[in-house]
């Protein structure tokens, strides 16, 4: 399963790092994502869900 959130979408973004050489390697951050229970049509079920939802209050643990 993909590290990403069920409600947002949000995915690990990428880019590079670069050494004061200005030498480029590709790396990724990743998300920030929870296992919570959530309901999802009106049933309990374990999904990643990001941080960020969470605080927002998107969703609502059960």
């Amino acid at each position: 399963m993909s590290r990403k959130c069920f409600i947002t979408g949000r995915k690990a973004g990428s880019g590079h790092n670069v050494s004061h050489a200005n030498n480029r390697t590709k790396r990724t951050w990743g998300v920030n994502v929870q296992k919570v229970r959530i309901l999802v049509n009106g049933k309990p079920k374990r999904v990643y869900v990001s941080t960020r939802a969470l605080k927002s209050g998107k969703v609502v643990r059960v």
